[in-house]
């Protein structure tokens, strides 16, 4: 008789170790808090428009590919994807910005021109992190994160000053320019952390970027999340939303035995969770949890966000698809997320016009806007806040690309801290999970298997290998392996 699996939440760790625990002849039930199926990654559809709520960028196309792959598929089964060129604009100013193309030959011409011989250092540069992205992508975050000799290998024995040092360290000493110094620190947000502490190790985001590009899976993000749950369901995995769990029910002996939602008990013989880490280990009798207030506390957690949703009532220009907006001060924005946590008087903001690149995100003559300002998780969060950064957004937008837009709005939603607390559960509201700084990596984040618990596992973005899409992918399959290994 198959083992029953019974999963909380339906992000993409837990849609990935879904498929992966029903290839290996489990029973996998998930249960999501929510209507709709895939966490973070929503869609929020009003008046014709179409906007991903959460995860906006398709980086690293590999690691989506094999994921299907172990199923005996193809991406090109699930949805059609678009490398976007460019792949992002940099705006520093009025007419004054740099747009990363869909190869490295424009984007090495891009840094040529802004600096004098920066072209053959970043060419070295890009080779190095080429070179660390083979060896992490194809090998080091596949480990659990059980024990520190996991990182222990011939080949990061020889890269053991990439630990050492740090990215802002690294780009300072190659690049002079600002500009460029701005463009290659930016992909080490996606991490959740300061570059100065990001180890170097991790420049192979700037590969990531700049090699393998930025795409668009036609109709949005959440194309993968319905890829994900056809594959899932073609599996026998079963699905029930608006599913709140209360309780993880563990017995006498320490073992978890089900979940309980409504009052009403589900058994199981296995308890696999994809919630937020924090609140996942309140579902447990106090005795029952690895990991105390004090421990989270003292935790480098991811920015949270302010994000808008606006549907405008014409088409934009002087932007791209993807479109950050670097006109103030980095490292200021920098130290009031993570040093002194506030609200930034002068905020860095990325806006996201996906109805440039796909017709269906906006109806004709129409363009679908989403806007992400990266704030401090646990501040103060109000409707008087959420105005007051709107229009500070908007009039930089406005001014930065000589248009107007706000007297185009048809509508706007927010979303923010609060949001990402009462919809997700998310520990003190962040929205990227636990930041990949170096005493946060591997083997040091929370565990993939319970301490106290048995046959009570976790995956997500707040274990390993750490936040985004992909090491999300990559969770799902390290802790269904784990499961199946344990239960042989």
């Amino acid at each position: 008789m198959k083992q029953k699996v019974v999963l909380i939440g339906s992000g993409f760790s837990s849609l990935s170790a879904a498929s992966y625990l029903a290839q290996k002849n489990f029973d996998v039930h998930v249960f999501e808090k929510n209507k709709t199926l895939g966490g973070r990654a929503r869609q929020l559809k009003k008046e014709g428009f179409t906007f991903d709520m959460g995860p906006s960028w398709y980086w690293m196309p590999d690691v989506f590919e094999s994921f299907y792959n172990d199923f005996g598929k193809t991406t090109e089964d699930f949805y059609r994807l678009e490398r976007l060129d460019p792949g992002y604009r940099v705006v520093f100013g009025e007419n004054d910005s740099i747009a990363i193309g869909d190869s490295l030959e424009k984007i090495y011409q891009v840094f040529e021109q802004e600096e004098k011989g920066s072209s053959t250092k970043l060419k070295r540069f890009i080779d190095r992190a080429k070179e660390n992205y083979e060896i992490a992508i194809k090998d080091l975050v596949y480990r659990p994160g059980i024990s520190p000799l996991e990182l222990v290998t011939p080949t990061t024995i020889k890269k053991i000053n990439y630990f050492i040092s740090n990215i802002k360290k690294d780009v300072y000493k190659e690049f002079k320019s600002p500009r460029l110094r701005q463009i290659l620190q930016f992909p080490v947000l996606f991490l959740g952390a300061k570059p100065s502490n990001t180890p170097s190790f991790y420049n192979f985001m700037n590969f990531a970027d700049f090699g393998l590009g930025t795409w668009h899976p036609e109709k949005g993000m959440y194309s993968i999340v319905k890829a994900m749950v056809s594959l899932a369901e073609s599996l026998g995995v079963h699905f029930h939303t608006n599913s709140n769990v209360e309780k993880i029910l563990v017995d006498t002996s320490g073992k978890a035995i089900g979940i309980q939602i409504n009052g009403e008990k589900i058994d199981a013989d296995i308890v696999l969770t994809g919630a937020d880490y924090h609140h996942s280990e309140t579902l447990l009798d106090e005795k029952y949890r690895a990991y105390s207030e004090k421990y989270w506390d003292k935790k480098v957690f991811a920015p949270s966000s302010l994000l808008f949703y606006i549907g405008l009532n014409k088409k934009i220009k002087n932007v791209a698809h993807h479109t950050l907006f670097f006109d103030v001060d980095f490292d200021e924005h920098a130290r009031v997320i993570y040093d002194a946590p506030n609200w930034p008087n002068n905020p860095l903001f990325y806006a996201n016009f996906p109805s440039l690149s796909d017709p269906t995100m906006a109806p004709e003559g129409k363009e679908a806007c989403f806007i992400l300002i990266p704030i401090a998780p646990g501040i103060e969060d109000t409707p008087e806040l959420r105005e007051k950064y709107l229009n500070i957004v908007l009039n930089r937008l406005e001014k930065l690309t000589q248009q107007s837009v706000k007297k185009e709005m048809l509508f706007c939603e927010s979303f923010c801290v609060k949001d990402f607390i009462k919809d997700y559960n998310s520990y003190k509201g962040n929205a990227y999970g636990l930041a990949n700084t170096l005493l946060q990596t591997a083997f040091l984040r929370p565990k993939l298997i319970s301490k106290k618990v048995k046959n009570l596992y976790f995956t997500g973005q707040l274990t390993v290998p750490g936040p985004g899409v992909p090491p999300a992918l990559i969770s799902g399959k390290l802790v269904a392996d784990l499961i199946a290994r344990a239960s042989l």
